[in-house]
């Protein structure tokens, strides 16, 4: 029996024996600031077919290592899954990812960065110049602030840096995923440790949900 006469879920060994493969099975190649988000909205849709795994939030200190680390991950799944899918806007590599996800074949979220698509990308435009000094939160770094923030930054030690770190910005805009109180009284504390006005603006999941419910089809 030749692999073309197997059934579309099986394929050969080469050993010659028969094995079943999944059918129908996407895998989401996520950023992991993006787990917790994914895993809510995969779970309450009911995409079992859909799996997830995520590469190490802090590569957004390093941007120009996210391509690489996306194809590596690509490629070690490919034949294993009938689809996959690229959870990562532009996220700073200046048009790396998406020449990589081009050339592999595999598509990404649109829009320069989360803040964009969390609140969805044409809204989000549409605040030009008056969002042009703020500095955004999201779930996930209100959640690490200290630890993708403050420590980073050496503000943990030197805390008398923390005007000329973010002497530009004028406001703290928390974009909150989900409707918590304590979250959010932890993004305001975050701006006024920042010396900055807080401003916090609902989103929800924005286009990330839309893009997935695209792509479980």
């Amino acid at each position: 029996m030749t692999d073309q006469n197997l059934p579309s879920d099986e394929r050969l060994t080469t050993e010659g024996l028969a094995v079943t493969r999944p059918t129908g099975r996407i895998l989401l190649i996520a950023c992991g600031a993006l787990a917790r988000e994914i895993l809510d909205i995969k779970t309450k849709n009911g995409w079992d077919h859909m799996d997830l795994t995520c590469l190490p939030a802090i590569l957004h200190v390093h941007p120009e290592r996210i391509p690489d680390a996306v194809e590596q991950a690509v490629e070690k799944n490919r034949e294993t899954y009938d689809r996959i899918f690229v959870v990562y806007a532009d996220c700073g590599t200046g048009g790396l990812l998406q020449q990589t996800c081009e050339r592999l074949g595999v598509e990404m979220v649109e829009g320069p960065h989360c803040y964009s698509f969390f609140e969805g990308n044409q809204k989000f435009a549409e605040h030009g110049e008056s969002d042009a000094t703020a500095f955004f939160l999201t779930d996930f770094l209100a959640r690490q602030f200290d630890a993708f923030v403050w420590k980073p930054l050496g503000l943990d030690r030197h805390p008398e840096l923390r005007d000329m770190y973010f002497g530009n910005y004028t406001k703290l805009v928390y974009q909150a995923q989900t409707d918590d109180p304590a979250l959010t009284e932890r993004a305001r504390e975050c701006a006024e440790r920042m010396g900055l006005a807080f401003e916090r603006r609902f989103t929800g999941y924005g286009d990330l949900e839309t893009t997935l419910s695209d792509w479980s089809r």
